[in-house]
Order: C-alpha cells, then structure tokens, then sequence
C-alpha cells in the first residue's frame, strides 16, 4: 500500500503552504498539486480552500485529515503485526531532521541501517528542527531528529545520541556589532539586535537567560532553523544562539566567532524521537536500534 499520499495530505494540513509542503517532501509543487487534485477527486470534495495569500483546511478537509492519521497509524500497525523475519525487513521509514541534523547525525546511522535493512527504504524530510517534535506527535513522521524538550509529552519516547553546548556567536570580522561587543559583552547584550530561533528549546533557554538577568533581547530578527541564524550573524546583522552542532557543520565558520565569556546557556540534547506506538512497527524499531548501537560504539 502506497501511504506517501496521506503524508503529503497531512504535511500540507501542517504548512498550509504548497511551497513548503513541496520543499520538505523534495517534490514539485506541480506534483503536490497533482496529488492533491487525486484525493479531491477521490472524495469527492474541496480538501483546501486556497487563494494567491492563503491556504486553509475545509470541514471536509478536517474530516480526512482524522482519517489520514488513523489510516497512517493503522497501517504501520498491521505492519507491525504481519512482519515476521526481523533480517528480512521491507518498506519505508519516515524520517524528519534539520539540513545540518542530516549531515552530522543521521550519517553514523544510515550505513550500518542498510547494511543490515537493504529492503527498507528511508524517506528522508528536512525542515526546521523546532517543528520535529510536533511532526512527531502528529504522527506525521516515524522518527525525528530533535532536541529533547524539558517536558516530552508521555506518548513519545526520545533516544539521547549527543549533547551539543548552546553558544551566543557574533561575527568575527570589524562591523557595527563586534565593535560593541568587544567593549565588554556581558554589559551590551541587552543592547546589541539579537536574531533568535523562533521558537524550540534554543529561543527557550535564551528567553529564560533574559529573564533571570532582568533584560529584554533587542530582537531584529526571529527566524526558523539554526542554520539561518548562523548565517545572518555571519552577514555582520546580530548575535545569535545556536547549538555548537550547528557551528561545526556551518560552510562559513570563520565568519563567526563564540563569544566565551558569555555565561553558559546548558546542553542542547540531540536524539531521535518517536511515538511509542509507532515503535512497535518492526522497521522503526530498526532503526532506533540501529542508531543506538552506531553512537554507543563510538
């Protein structure tokens, strides 16, 4: 059974963007179209009400999008119930990560996976790692790579691989921001634009930084990914926090520099997430298993 339609379905229900959905799924936006035109005409009726601004879920839509995750929950169930031969695995695991995630953490992990799981395949989505979690308990993905929130809600599980530092970083070369900075930082923070993410366990702990100094950030800008900060700090526009994952993955690392007598921000931990009942499906628990034995060996 071809599942990879619902997915895209409760992706677009997520985004509510054709664009986003079509980036995150590596597809057209033709393809999307066409997809979506198929269920319309399957059901029968209007899945979207959408203009040149805006794209919005019909009460039809809200009904098969019910539908969709029961379809997609129930499948892997049965999945799970007719596997027999765990060396024999077949089929396809969802997984959803950040670009940098991609490269950095799933790399020890998908050789050994298809070595041992020739049959299975990984279908592999990318987007912004704040929004893993939620994907997760929508059950619009298998696994996540994710950073473990400080309340992981009792329906997921999360499997700890790595624990990345949370650095403040600050251009490295001569520009309005790193003349400040260099008087004394710790006394011009509240004063310099900062660019957070967002939302996600990152913009959370610089919040509570704020906070607990009596200050408000000088935000000039919130944006979706790690990677965007890194990059924006690097064009000379703010100060940034990001996971020093990010900044050992980043292309233009020496534009960028960590400011060390920051106070500390704590440990961002990177693992993999899951729904506990998804992990009863022999290929997810695959992979989990997998990705445990691959960090504990190294």
């Amino acid at each position: 059974m071809d599942t990879r339609s619902l997915h895209l379905f409760l992706t677009l229900t997520e985004t509510l963007s054709f664009s986003r959905t079509a980036e995150q799924l590596h597809m057209s936006l033709s393809a999307v179209s066409r997809a979506l035109q198929r269920m319309e005409t399957a059901t029968g009726q209007r899945l979207f009400e959408r203009d040149r601004r805006t794209v919005r879920l019909t009460a039809a839509g809200e009904r098969f999008r019910d539908y969709a995750k029961n379809a997609v929950t129930d499948w892997q169930q049965l999945l799970s119930d007719l596997r027999i031969d765990p060396t024999n695995l077949r089929g396809q695991v969802s997984v959803y990560c950040s670009v940098t995630a991609s490269y950095s953490v799933l790399s020890p992990i998908l050789a050994p996976f298809r070595s041992a799981h020739p049959g299975v395949e990984i279908m592999l989505h990318t987007g912004d790692q704040a929004d893993a979690i939620h994907r997760i308990h929508e059950g619009l993905e298998d696994i996540a790579v994710a950073a473990c929130p400080d309340d992981l809600p009792q329906k997921l599980r999360f499997l700890t691989l790595m624990h990345s530092p949370l650095r403040f970083i600050a251009p490295a070369f001569d520009c309005s921001v790193s003349r400040q900075l260099d008087e004394d930082p710790m006394a011009v923070m509240a004063r310099v634009p900062f660019i957070l993410a967002e939302r996600g366990l990152s913009r959370a702990r610089a919040d509570a930084w704020f906070r607990a100094r009596g200050e408000r950030p000088r935000i000039y800008a919130q944006v979706a990914g790690h990677e965007a900060i890194a990059a924006m700090v690097g064009l000379g526009l703010g100060v940034g926090v990001v996971p020093e994952l990010v900044l050992d993955n980043f292309t233009h690392r020496n534009q960028l520099r960590v400011l060390d007598n920051a106070a500390p921000l704590g440990l961002f931990p990177v693992g993999l997430c899951g729904l506990r009942q998804r992990l009863e499906n022999p290929l997810v628990a695959a992979f989990w298993e997998t990705a445990g034995r691959s960090y504990h060996a190294m």
